[in-house]
């Protein structure tokens, strides 16, 4: 059935197909078990077992960040083999920022420092889009919701009948 907004029908745009767990965990779909099971197994699930600094991480400062970061975001079960280059060239836009601040803030005001903030700016922006895609910012992690399977205890009835 349609919504209605001041008298005229509106069709809901559908949002981003979630993760079963998460359906699951929300509560807000009551699905059987079959079906539970039957979209886990359609879900695609990228492997996370060769994480490693993408080549163009030349020195170990950036492969040092590469791997702090990796270490946080596969903890929290959201690293996969294919976030490598996206992971990469965030430390190098976080890098290369580092750097042109640090400049800019003992350089005297000319139209080299003009450039240098442009430069300044355009790297922040390539971070927080790299920063956003990785979930490493409090608003892109706020977006991001990871359940957490918990054992409940069983029933007596699940205890006598099991899971039916």
């Amino acid at each position: 059935m349609p919504n209605r907004i001041g008298g005229k029908e509106v069709c809901r745009m559908a949002g981003p197909r979630q993760p079963i767990n998460l359906i699951v965990h929300n509560g807000k779909k009551h699905l059987t078990k079959k079906e539970i099971e039957e979209r886990k197994s359609k879900e695609i699930q990228a492997k996370s077992d060769s994480i490693e600094p993408p080549s163009f991480l030349s020195n170990d400062e950036l492969k040092e960040a590469f791997n702090k970061y990796a270490d946080e975001l596969e903890s929290i079960g959201i690293m996969s083999n294919l976030d490598c280059g996206v992971l990469g060239r965030h430390v190098v836009y976080e890098h290369q920022w580092e750097k042109v601040t640090s400049s800019l803030i003992t350089s005297e005001v000319d139209e080299n420092y003009i450039e240098m903030v442009k430069l300044q700016e355009r790297l922040h922006k390539m971070a927080h889009q790299t920063a956003n895609s990785l979930g490493l910012n409090i608003s892109s992690r706020a977006k991001l919701v990871i359940p957490k399977t918990e054992e409940k205890p069983k029933t007596e009835f699940e205890k006598k009948f099991g899971d039916l």
